[in-house]
């Protein structure tokens, strides 16, 4: 029988709230914006951890240079985390720019645009038919 719940989800959910924490009340960088961890995924062998990221990012600044100034502290991180979550092994931290809001973004927008020219050609139909 299958586990429901793995043991490498119950430790990226863990990873996930902590270093979320440690970002927010820890990392004292004026270059960084808000930062919002969406996910992690976490190797079966829990050597890796993959942090999924989006910022509310400074106006001069681009997403690629808040995931370097992440990936700098990340081995800070590291050691703020293994301090907070009681584990033999502690990943190793790697952050990656989430595009999943922008994607979802750019997909309702396209949604939204389609269901408009509907009811504009549907419109026009009705139009052309009572003339």
């Amino acid at each position: 029988m299958a586990r429901d719940y793995a043991r490498t989800d119950r430790v990226s959910q863990q990873i996930q709230k902590e270093v979320a924490m440690i970002i927010q009340r820890e990392v004292k960088d004026p270059r960084l914006g808000m930062v919002t961890v969406n996910a992690v995924e976490v190797t079966r062998d829990l050597a890796y951890a993959k942090v999924f990221v989006t910022f509310f990012t400074l106006e001069d600044q681009s997403a690629e240079e808040s995931i370097v100034i992440l990936n700098e502290a990340a081995s800070y991180i590291r050691t703020l985390l293994a301090k907070r979550i009681k584990a033999r092994i502690m990943p190793e931290l790697r952050f990656v720019f989430d595009k999943s809001m922008i994607e979802g973004v750019r997909m309702t927008n396209l949604v939204n645009q389609a269901v408009a020219e509907d009811e504009r050609r549907s419109g026009d139909v009705e139009e052309d038919g009572e003339e």
